[in-house]
């Protein structure tokens, strides 16, 4: 089970791979980056997608499912999203929530290039990173 670092370095193994880091949706601070920053700076980077995690988080629009319209609570534990992907003509950006024993208010962000990355694959395998992750 990889911890922060080591789960970030594994991320910079996919193909297109341009940055990583693990952000607080709630505080938007990097717990932890690698690679290239979109903008050539992390912690901008971390506040800016957190304000986006936090709105797909929150907003009922996003979190409730045709079984349930009315949004009942996740179990204790569980992401309300599981991921979000944001397409730019340069690049793609994948938001991958991450399940704690705390609050889940964190998620994995993968910064990839659009000609040499790999949307599907990335996807697979940030769940993949997500579901092995150790954070304590």
């Amino acid at each position: 089970m990889p911890g922060i670092d080591e789960c970030l370095m594994e991320a910079m193994t996919l193909p297109g791979a341009r940055g990583a880091s693990l952000v607080d949706w709630n505080s938007g601070l990097a717990l932890g980056t690698a690679g290239e920053s979109p903008v050539g700076d992390h912690e901008t980077t971390a506040a800016e997608t957190a304000e986006l995690a936090r709105a797909a988080a929150e907003f009922d629009s996003f979190t409730a499912s045709a079984d349930d319209p009315d949004g009942a609570q996740e179990p204790e534990g569980q992401p309300p999203v599981e991921d979000l992907i944001v397409t730019t003509r340069a690049g793609y950006h994948v938001l991958r929530f991450v399940r704690t024993s705390f609050d889940s208010s964190v998620f994995l962000h993968l910064w990839l290039d659009r000609d040499t990355g790999n949307l599907a694959l990335a996807r697979i395998r940030l769940g993949d990173l997500a579901e092995r992750l150790v954070l304590g």
